[in-house]
């Protein structure tokens, strides 16, 4: 196995990274960083001889993380910043059908199962609204708080 990043590597996450128990000091689960935080590679190591750690330094939170490398990319790879993270609530702005069945309204509020990132162009969410749960572009929803009046939130498009 050969490190894809060196010492001193600049590098970016495109995941979340959770405690998985090895992390001191938080909780299993915690968020230690999002995904899109920048570091830099400071000691690369094996875990159970077939999986490349890298320990990386988050400057600008001050932490120092184990990351797997697929978890990482060059810092200066092309890289859009998604608005929307696991368990956020959102209003989506058109309404979604299924098989021609109305299954949410425009403004109806939802909440975020998961991120997918496979083309940097186009972010997608896995969104469970009404009962039901779906794929959805990034452009067709809103922070469920965006506005507090409910008239205002069905108005617009998101095109």
């Amino acid at each position: 196995m050969r490190p894809k990043y060196e010492y001193g590597s600049e590098v970016r996450l495109i995941r979340n990274v959770r405690n998985d128990g090895t992390y001191p000091g938080t909780e299993v689960g915690e968020l230690l960083m999002r995904r899109g935080e920048v570091g830099c590679v400071y000691d690369v190591g094996t875990y159970l001889q077939d999986q490349l750690i890298y320990r990386v330094h988050f400057l600008e939170a001050g932490r120092t993380v184990g990351c797997r490398e697929e978890e990482l990319i060059p810092a200066d790879a092309e890289w859009i910043q998604n608005r929307f993270e696991f368990r956020d609530k959102v209003r989506i702005l058109c309404d979604l059908r299924m098989a021609g069945q109305l299954i949410a309204s425009k403004g109806d509020q939802g909440e975020i199962e998961g991120v997918l990132r496979d083309d940097q162009s186009d972010i997608q969410y896995n969104l469970y609204i009404n009962g039901q749960s779906i794929c959805i572009p990034e452009r067709a929803l809103e922070p469920a708080a965006a506005t507090a009046d409910p008239q205002m939130a069905r108005g617009g498009d998101y095109g």
